[in-house]
């Protein structure tokens, strides 16, 4: 990597990262972030960082999330300042952070070894930290996700490439298509792919995939890409290429089949359908830099993966009572507890306060034995001079201290007796109280 553009990316992501800790840091928690040590095969030195929320379910396997930083950063640098473990806090699944210890702290894209399956690079160490959480806390093999920003966008390319047994999707973040930056001469660095200059066909961008693993033929990973139509550092046209590779791997026309606009200047694509959790999704930002994931955007990724619900406990499974008496026949009991009154309900929940500023979720519930499906819209009064300025997965007006929320695409659609979770943010000078009362209807 040349001098100059090592120092640009620093530049660039160290900014961009700085401002992330500071409008998306999670809040206070009794769960922690601790390193895991003698994890297992790990041929580059990586270190562990493990996120485990409180309160997983009894008698429940969470899912695992890889998340993997850009180069200068670290596995803690990720961890504050992106929304992956607060949403962990909600949906009970655990996050891996790696970390890369070689000089840039850049993950090995790059070389032959992190290009194959079983290979001598980063990928092993990686893999050897998901069978570890599988084996010591007790995580879900069949539930194994990657993501990453920049050189972790392209890690999720990688691992995704290189493990199709391991990973069933990724979502990746300002980065380039799998084996985009090979490189033979050491230096890691490959300026013809990072200038988006190295173009071919979804055929050989496939068949660089499907080289990496000779003789799978199993699954292969669902895909998800977001990036910046003003990324200088790993330039746009390599979003392009990302779907040309993954539509190819999966035997997918690159005509979408769905488009719409989860915000301004944000246009998703999709690729075999329209649903939530398609094979290839892309996410175009235009006039975005180089400076991913921003507010709102973990949430999608979390929703692509189909981990978005708050898990429970399964029932327990002690012997049932005996059947030998017949049952009345008058009407029978209750088989469940009637839903709560109104189709939907909502809970405003503050997640994080600093100086003048405030975050907070809105999460909403399905209260009725069918799904939401047109989306909802939530209704509240501060009795403060809260002035919300940002949002995500809700679509907010506000009138003085008169809120309205509207759900937005990946919002819209709520299975009985679930929930989805929107977030906020804004400034306040006085008391930040909680709105009350706060009202929640189906479109």
């Amino acid at each position: 990597m040349t001098v100059v553009l090592r120092s640009l990316m620093a530049v660039v992501l160290a900014v961009a990262f700085a401002v992330a800790g500071v409008f998306l840091s999670t809040p206070a928690r009794a769960a922690s972030l601790v390193e895991v040590t003698n994890f297992g095969t790990n041929p580059t030195g990586l270190r562990m960082h493990l996120y485990v929320p409180d309160n997983i379910p009894a008698g429940t396997r969470p899912p695992i999330v890889v998340a993997v930083h850009y180069c200068t950063g670290s596995g803690p640098a990720f961890f504050s300042g992106t929304q992956f473990a607060q949403l962990a806090d909600q949906f009970k699944f655990i996050v891996i952070y790696p970390s890369a210890t070689r000089s840039g702290n850049c993950f090995d894209v790059s070389t032959p070894s992190a290009l194959t399956h079983n290979g001598n690079s980063d990928p092993v160490g990686i893999v050897s930290m998901v069978r570890w959480v599988i084996q010591n806390r007790n995580g879900d093999a069949n539930r194994v996700y990657a993501t990453g920003a920049s050189s972790g966008g392209m890690m999720t390319n990688v691992l995704l490439g290189d493990y199709p047994d391991v990973f069933k999707a990724g979502a990746a973040f300002i980065g380039v298509p799998f084996a985009c930056f090979a490189t033979t001469d050491g230096s890691m660095w490959n300026t013809q792919c990072a200038n988006g200059q190295r173009i071919m066909t979804a055929q050989q961008w496939g068949d660089l995939v499907r080289g990496a693993f000779p003789g799978y033929t199993g699954p292969r990973p669902r895909m998800q890409v977001f990036h910046g139509t003003a990324d200088t550092t790993l330039q746009f046209p390599n979003f392009g290429e990302e779907i040309k590779q993954w539509t190819n791997v999966h035997g997918l026309s690159q005509t979408a089949t769905f488009t719409d606009f989860p915000q301004s200047g944000w246009t998703r694509t999709r690729y075999g359908g329209s649903g939530v959790m398609e094979r290839v999704e892309a996410i175009r930002l235009e006039g975005v830099g180089h400076s991913l994931p921003l507010a709102g955007q973990a949430a999608m990724a979390i929703a692509f993966f189909g981990l978005n619900t708050t898990p429970t406990s399964p029932p327990p499974t002690t012997s049932p009572p005996p059947t030998t008496s017949p049952p009345p026949t008058t009407s029978p009991p209750p088989t469940s507890s009637p839903p709560p009154s109104g189709g939907c309900s909502i809970t405003y929940v503050i997640t994080n306060t600093w100086p003048g500023n405030f975050q907070a979720n809105l999460v909403v519930r399905n209260n009725r034995t069918t799904p939401i499906t047109n989306g909802w819209t939530a209704t509240w009064t501060y009795t403060g001079n809260q002035a919300i300025y940002n949002a995500w997965g809700v679509q907010i007006t506000q009138s003085g201290q008169n809120v309205t929320g509207r759900s937005v695409s990946w919002t819209n659609t709520i299975q009985p007796g679930q929930t989805v979770t929107a977030g906020i943010q804004g400034t306040v000078t006085t008391a930040n109280a909680i709105p009350s009362p706060i009202s929640c209807a189906i479109n």
